[in-house]
């Protein structure tokens, strides 16, 4: 098992709110593992939902699926689900499909979020991809919902320095809360630049709360949820 870095100082993830909205530099880099073990590792009863899920057809296990899977957390959700592997609008119109407006998504998540300790909202792709056919995006949804935070999903490698640095700079302009950061793959044997991209994270505002080994969605579940707390430095 990979060792993977934990956060600067172990503050763990007592400091989170009660909605958190995980979204990522860019698509592909461990959003839903990253969901999965927060899920795992936040105290309380925890609720997730996945606004849209793209790329998946009706039967397959899509990225709420894993998330199930993974951490075996009792209530996980979705609210569309479009077969082209695109960004929600572009998914939508290959289907004629009509996206939910962003008032059912917060409608549903202060539901979730009425019987449960945290909500995890995972994103699609980054935070400005847009959600409904309007132009909202997920740092919208985050804006109406209140009381909630924005974790930010980041690769390990080069180029994810000035990713990151956009993303929380797209964060503040929008008065939301920069809730943390997570390297969402952690290589099993860093090379120098990801080194030092580590520790440039780690001394960023936003608190570093830690990163997940690349091997960790194949371990099984009882495993995963055993490991989730150290990625965290919880244990």
């Amino acid at each position: 098992m990979t060792e993977a870095p934990g956060p600067a100082s172990p503050t763990g993830l007592a400091g989170l709110p009660p909605v958190i909205f995980v979204t990522g530099t860019d698509t592909g880099v461990g959003k839903t593992i990253t969901t999965a073990a927060l899920a795992t590792a936040l105290p309380g009863t925890v609720s997730v939902y996945k606004p849209a899920q793209t790329g998946v057809g009706d039967g397959e296990p899509g990225d709420a699926d894993e998330v199930d899977r993974l951490s075996g957390v009792a209530t996980v959700s979705e609210g569309i689900r479009l077969l082209e592997p695109m960004a929600p609008v572009a998914a939508a119109a290959r289907q004629d499909a009509a996206l939910p407006p962003l008032a059912d998504h917060v409608r549903h998540i202060k539901q979730l979020a009425a019987v449960s300790d945290h909500v995890l909202v995972e994103g699609a792709g980054g935070l400005l991809v847009e959600l409904d056919g309007e132009g909202r995006t997920l740092a919208d949804l985050a804006a109406r919902v209140g009381n909630s935070g924005v974790v930010v999903v980041c690769r390990s490698g080069l180029g994810t320095l000035n990713h990151t640095l956009l993303t929380l700079e797209a964060i503040k302009a929008r008065n939301l809360t920069a809730a943390g950061l997570v390297i969402g793959s952690w290589p099993r044997k860093p090379n120098a630049v990801e080194e030092d991209n580590l520790r440039y994270l780690q001394n960023l505002d936003a608190p570093f709360l830690g990163a997940i080994p690349q091997d960790a969605a194949a371990l099984d579940p009882a495993r995963f949820q055993a490991g989730a707390g150290d990625w965290f430095r919880l244990r």
